[in-house]
C-alpha cells in the first residue's frame, strides 16, 4: 500500500513539474528577471524575481507548551493562559456585553491519500487536520481577572465556523459554506435554536482558506463576508473563483451580496479603522515562488478596489504561472498596491485595532496582527503576533514584534504553538488564540 502510494506520488510530481514548465513557456514575456523596488504607504520593499524551483516546504512540528511556559511579551506587560485544552480556538470575538466567544475548528484532511500525503510532508503534525469540533464556546469572566467563570458550548453542530457577529440581536456565524443567524438575547450561555441560512458560500478551499470572517460597518447597515481562494494562483481555472478572493457586503438579512473588494488571495482577519468607516484587511498572499516572494500584507480594502490576484502582484507585477491568454492587462492595470508588506508566507490572520487604554500610550491606536507561521519557506516566518502603529488614523510605521516566543527550535522545525486571532476584552487586556496548542492567551499590564 505505501510503495503503491509513493510510487503514484512520484508520477504525479514528475506529471505536475512537466505542466509546469509547460505554463512556463505559455506564460507572457513581461515577467520581471530582475529585484524591483516597490514603495508602499509607510515602506519600501525590494521583490525578488519569482523563482518556482527554489519554493520551500517546511512545516512546523507544534510540540505544545511545557509546565511555566508562555510566549514572551514587551516589558511592563505579562501574558497568561485565559483558556486551555479546547481543540483548536480558531477566532475570537467579543460581544458587547464583555462575552468572548471563540469558534472551535480546523482544518480537515479528507481521504486516505490526503491522510497519506499530509504524514509525508508533515504537514499533520503543524496543525489540527482530524475531524473538526465545529462548535462556538463562550467564556464569561464576571470580575475581570482573566480566570473566566463560565465556559460552556454555545452553539453546536456547525460546518468549520469563523467569522461571529453579533447583530440587530441576531448571532451571526459564519459556515465554511454560508452565513448563518440566531436569535441572540443578551446573558444566554447557549442557543438551541436552528440557525437561519441567509447566504450560501463557496466551500472549503486552497490549504486553510476555509475560513470566513464577518464584520458589520459602523452603523450596521452592512456586513462584510471575507472569502479566501479555492486555489494557490487559480489553477483549477478562474471559473472555480467564483465570489472567491473576495470581500463580499450584504445586507443584514443575507440579501444584497456585492463584491466590495477582490483580487485579495486569501483575505482572513478585518476591523474598522476606529474614528473612520476604513475597512482594513490582512491577506495571505500566494505561494511557491520562492522564500521572498509574495509578501502577505496589511491594507485598506477600497470599495470597488482589486489588489491583483491572481494576475499580478503588489501593483503590476506579473505572476509567471498565469498563462498569456488567461491575462487580463487591463485588471492588472487597476490593480493597488498594498498599504504594508509583511513577512512572506507568515500566515498573517487576526488583526484588531487597539482602542482602549489599559495597554500602554504606545499601542493606542494600531493594530495587533496575529501570524499563523509559514510552511513555505526555507526558515520560519511568522509565528509570532506583531504590532503596527497608527498615529491619528493613519499608518505610522512597520510591523514590529508584540507576542513572540512560539518557535522552540528552529533548526529541528519545533514550534510550541501558532497564533491565529487576536480581540481586545471590555476591560482593554488582549486576547489571543493559539490552534495548535489549544490555548487562547491573554496579555494586560504587569501588576
Amino acid at each position: 500500500m505505501r510503495f503503491s502510494f509513493h510510487l503514484i506520488l512520484t508520477i504525479s510530481i514528475i506529471s505536475l513539474i512537466s505542466c509546469n514548465k509547460q505554463s512556463k513557456n505559455d506564460t507572457a514575456g513581461n515577467v520581471s528577471t530582475d529585484t524591483v523596488t516597490v514603495n508602499t504607504y509607510k515602506a519600501t520593499i525590494n521583490l525578488p524575481p519569482p523563482n518556482e524551483k527554489e519554493s520551500a516546504v517546511k512545516y512546523s512540528k507544534v510540540i505544545g507548551w511545557p509546565e511555566g511556559k508562555t510566549p514572551t511579551v514587551p516589558e511592563g506587560l505579562s501574558i497568561t493562559k485565559f483558556a486551555s485544552g479546547l481543540k483548536s480556538p480558531r477566532n475570537i470575538y467579543v460581544a458587547p456585553n464583555g462575552d468572548i466567544f471563540v469558534a472551535l475548528a480546523n482544518t480537515e484532511s479528507k481521504g486516505i491519500k490526503k491522510k497519506i500525503t499530509d504524514e509525508i510532508s508533515g504537514r499533520n503534525e503543524s496543525q489540527h487536520t482530524q475531524s473538526s469540533l465545529n462548535q462556538v464556546y463562550l467564556f464569561r469572566d464576571n470580575n475581570g481577572d482573566g480566570k473566566p467563570e463560565v465556559q460552556t458550548p454555545y452553539i453546536t453542530g456547525l460546518n468549520q465556523p469563523f467569522g461571529m457577529l453579533i447583530l440587530n440581536n441576531y448571532f451571526y456565524v459564519a459556515n465554511t459554506d454560508g452565513i448563518l443567524r440566531y436569535p441572540y438575547k443578551d446573558g444566554d450561555t447557549r442557543i438551541d435554536a436552528k440557525g437561519e441560512k441567509i447566504l450560501d458560500l463557496p466551500a472549503g478551499g486552497y490549504n486553510n482558506h476555509w475560513t470566513r470572517n464577518l464584520i458589520s460597518n459602523n452603523d450596521g447597515s452592512k456586513i462584510f463576508v471575507s472569502v479566501g481562494s479555492a486555489s494557490n494562483v487559480a489553477e483549477h481555472g478562474i471559473q472555480e473563483e467564483q465570489f472567491r478572493a473576495n470581500i463580499l457586503e450584504i445586507n443584514p438579512d443575507g440579501t444584497g451580496k456585492r463584491i466590495f473588494a477582490s483580487g485579495l488571495r486569501n483575505p482572513v482577519g478585518m476591523d474598522i479603522l476606529p474614528g473612520t468607516s476604513e475597512l482594513w484587511t490582512v491577506v495571505n498572499e500566494r505561494d511557491e515562488l520562492g522564500d521572498n516572494l509574495v509578501p502577505d500584507y496589511l491594507t485598506q480594502a477600497k470599495e470597488g478596489g482589486f489588489y491583483g490576484w491572481p494576475y499580478s502582484y503588489f501593483g503590476q507585477h506579473i505572476d509567471p504561472r498565469i498563462k498569456q491568454e488567461d491575462q487580463k492587462p487591463e485588471l492588472v492595470q487597476q490593480a493597488i498596491v498594498p498599504d504594508l508588506p509583511l513577512d512572506s508566507h507568515s500566515s498573517s490572520m487576526g488583526i484588531v485595532f487597539y482602542e482602549q487604554k489599559q495597554l500602554p500610550e504606545k499601542y493606542q491606536g494600531g493594530a495587533f496582527i496575529a501570524q499563523h507561521g509559514s510552511w513555505n519557506r526555507s526558515a520560519f516566518t511568522g509565528y509570532r503576533v506583531a504590532f503596527v502603529p497608527f498615529k491619528n488614523g493613519k499608518l505610522a510605521g512597520p510591523a514590529e514584534d508584540f507576542v513572540t516566543g512560539f518557535i522552540a527550535d528552529a533548526e529541528k522545525g519545533e514550534v510550541y504553538g501558532r497564533p491565529v486571532a487576536t480581540a481586545v476584552t471590555k476591560e482593554g487586556n488582549l486576547l489571543i488564540t493559539d490552534d495548535a496548542s489549544d490555548t487562547i492567551w491573554l496579555v494586560r499590564e504587569s501588576k
